[in-house]
């Protein structure tokens, strides 16, 4: 389980013609975001780009610390004890890293190398994630040349080698096409359910349709900040909408349109 409670996070302002230096005010990824995402569960982080989804989710990971906020992860404190909590993580973010030289099974069981696992477990993990992820033909491929959705597959298999309880997706449907972006949902699917293990599974996204069908609870950010959070009926009930859009728009752009939720 994944607890995250008034995240804040703030940058220096980069150098440019536009901007006085020192002088140059901040800018503000993210103001206050907070959710909870529960075991079995896939729990989307909705919102237009630049809401400061993939700044929470790195955040999440332990690769930005915040400037105030907690993040808890199966009750281990992330901004404590960062490595023992990514333990407890498999994270795939926006940039997929694959080394081209090397095939889909040699990629894999590096990383499992790197969590500390032995030749022979990694070589296990490796087969198993492939009939779950259905990518056995890819195994002894080089990753050079694949395709977006392959190099998902590995990246994510990847992510998962160490069998961690929770997984954190950032954007993992761009440019995948819809055959892909199916497999990608029934995968994660058989992850958060029992024969997958009921794993917490928290992905960030701008695509209202994908977070409509994929995500047990959606949570919604804008500005920086969580403004509403439950399942899309839930949601669609608190606006008054029967639309799934409708209802997101009112939410995310309540400031822009003077709509009263």
């Amino acid at each position: 389980m994944i607890r995250v409670e008034s995240l804040q996070k703030r940058f220096a302002a980069p150098p440019g013609r536009w901007f006085s230096g020192a002088g140059a005010a901040p800018v503000v990824a993210v103001e206050q975001v907070g959710f909870a995402a529960a075991n079995g569960r896939i729990t989307g982080l909705l919102g237009p780009n630049g809401a400061g989804k993939t700044t929470t989710l790195r955040m999440v990971a332990g690769l930005i610390a915040p400037d105030a906020g907690t993040i808890d992860v199966d009750g281990i404190d992330v901004l404590r004890e960062p490595r023992r909590a990514l333990r407890r993580m498999g994270v795939l973010s926006d940039a997929r890293g694959l080394y081209p030289r090397l095939t889909a099974r040699e990629n894999i069981v590096y990383y499992a190398a790197l969590h500390g696992l032995g030749r022979d477990a990694a070589q296990a993990r490796a087969e198993a994630l492939a009939e779950t992820l259905d990518m056995a033909p890819l195994l002894d491929r080089r990753t050079e040349g694949f395709s977006q959705g392959e190099r998902m597959k590995t990246a994510l298999a990847r992510a998962l080698v160490h069998d961690p309880a929770n997984i954190i997706l950032d954007e993992p449907t761009n440019g995948l096409d819809v055959l892909a972006t199916r497999a990608l949902r029934e995968a994660l699917k058989h992850l958060c359910g029992a024969a997958g293990g009921g794993k917490c599974i928290v992905l960030s996204s701008h695509i209202m349709q994908e977070v409509e069908r994929l995500c047990d609870e959606v949570v919604i950010v804008a500005h920086g900040c969580t403004v509403a959070a439950g399942t899309v009926a839930q949601l669609c009930e608190q606006t008054g909408e029967r639309d799934f859009e409708e209802a997101f728009v009112k939410l995310a752009f309540a400031q822009e349109h003077g709509v009263r939720a």
